[in-house]
């Protein structure tokens, strides 16, 4: 295959369509991160799936800064009888970095316990355990019927050392810190308010060195990563003219599943250092491993087994021999992937695919390393391959924290579209309040109000009106799946 020869205006367009596509298609949310790498397929409950940072723009909530992590992706609403909890022999972090030297100078660490109630019933003269995890209605302030509780707390680590002094956040109101996770939505006959049941588990919070409190909430919540899964990873089987035409007529594989949201909101003077207003942020989940007399404990730290920040860079940038070293890598070690983004596949292998149709990968190699930028908008050093190289937080967010959230996201979305400046097609009309932060290469997060987490409303959107601000929305039940099954529309 010749492919020595400049490429044309139209064909970078089309190019830019077709990693698009890759991103998100049908329907407009961010790009995600779902079992992207060998191993992690094998430890779902630690599988982070979405990152997210923006400035809250609820009422009274503007000096404050949102994180949403979301892991245990494909959620089933139908997931019963043991549904989806959160692993007990592991741990996961949300890490940001302060002064832009790619390693974390704050941890927020989520460690979940499971208790069991063991509800029974006499069963001729005996007491039998129940096989389910309620055995009756349940409600905000009534969960007599639950069978179980998933708790967790949340510690806070300062510096670049993950297991030095952590110290807990605390409930506002009484002092403790452990918090309780809702169970997830069963149905309507179990829980026939989940949103008002959830919402009875956002708790305000004080954060240690901190003179305001925050908020936290954990809990299961509406998919909002939009994507015709077989399709894409089907040779990206797609008809050109969807592609960079209308996208009537597709599916969103993920319409129905859930996630499960680790959120957090902070007051941003504790989350930034000094006069930098930016900062990095990315997540981690890890297992727990040690050793105390041949047996594994909770004591010897962690190994890292999920990393994301920026969405898709372990998904179709990193190689398939890499991937499951890069979850387990820090920022600061990313030069040693850099050539998977100076020299990206990703390109050539849509040109194998959609030669015919006039796509063309670049030609000069390597790309320009002005395009790998950290958060902190100062070009990554030494960007050739090598381990000790530094390509700071090449797949971590950045966000400015300075900047008040936009009225709209409409003006700003359509002129990142038109210059191919942003690598996932979104619907202009995201809700007004959201804001969008551009982090170079070409990747990008889309913020949503915490208030949509505590509001009551429908547990599903159409498909047609998707947007990263239904991810907040209450979770699929299978009541919801099954009556919604008969009246999908699946297209946009």
């Amino acid at each position: 295959m010749n492919r020595n020869h400049p490429a044309r205006p139209q064909r970078r367009a089309l190019v830019g369509a077709l990693l698009a596509a890759l991103a998100v298609v049908p329907l407009g949310a961010l790009a995600s991160s779902h079992r992207e790498a060998p191993a992690i397929t094998q430890m779902p409950k630690l599988d982070g799936t979405d990152l997210y940072a923006f400035r809250s723009y609820e009422p009274g909530r503007s000096n404050y800064v949102t994180f949403i992590a979301n892991y245990v992706p494909l959620q089933d609403s139908y997931g019963g009888p043991n549904y989806f909890t959160m692993d007990t022999d592991g741990f996961y972090d949300i890490k940001i970095d302060t002064n832009g030297d790619a390693r974390a100078n704050l941890t927020y660490r989520f460690r979940f316990q499971y208790q069991r109630r063991d509800i029974a019933l006499d069963i001729g003269g005996s007491e039998v355990a129940i096989p389910l995890r309620n055995a009756g209605p349940a409600g905000a302030g009534n969960t007599d019927a639950l069978n179980d509780t998933e708790t967790y707390t949340v510690e806070l680590l300062k510096g670049p050392n993950s297991n030095a002094n952590p110290r807990f956040l605390t409930n506002a109101a009484d002092g403790t810190h452990t918090f309780v996770k809702p169970i997830d939505n069963i149905g309507l006959k179990s829980i026939p308010d989940y949103a008002a049941y959830a919402a009875s588990y956002m708790y305000n919070v004080n954060i240690p060195g901190c003179g305001q409190p925050g908020r936290v909430f954990v809990g299961q919540r509406k998919e909002g990563f939009a994507v015709d899964l077989g399709e894409i990873f089907d040779l990206v089987n797609i008809p050109v003219e969807r592609v960079i035409g209308s996208r009537s007529g597709s599916s969103n594989s993920t319409a129905d599943k859930n996630i499960t949201s680790l959120a957090l909101e902070v007051p941003i003077t504790c989350v930034t250092q000094g006069n930098e207003p930016v900062i990095g942020v990315w997540t981690t989940a890890s297992k727990n491993r040690g050793e105390h007399n041949g047996q594994d404990t909770k004591s010897g730290g962690g190994e890292q087994v999920s990393r994301l920040g920026m969405p898709l860079v372990n998904e179709i940038v990193i190689g398939l021999k890499d991937k499951d070293r890069f979850n387990a890598s820090q920022p600061q070690d990313d030069g040693q992937f850099a050539t998977y983004v100076t020299n990206p596949t990703l390109p050539a292998l849509l040109e194998i695919l959609f030669g015919a149709n006039g796509v063309q990968a670049p030609t000069v190699f390597p790309r320009p390393t002005t395009t790998l930028q950290t958060p902190f908008g100062s070009p990554a050093a030494s960007m050739h391959s090598s381990n000790t190289a530094v390509c700071s937080e090449l797949s971590s967010l950045g966000l400015m924290t300075t900047v008040q959230p936009a009225a709209t996201a409409e003006a700003s979305l359509r002129q990142m579209n038109s210059a191919l400046a942003f690598h996932a097609v979104i619907r202009p009309a995201t809700p007004t309040g959201s804001r969008v932060t551009v982090v170079l290469p070409q990747l990008c997060v889309i913020g949503s109000s915490w208030r949509a987490f505590s509001a009551a409303g429908k547990a599903f959107a159409p498909d047609s009106t998707m947007s990263l601000a239904n991810r907040t929305t209450p979770p699929y039940s299978s009541t919801i799946a099954a009556v919604r099954s008969s009246t999908r529309d699946d297209t946009a």
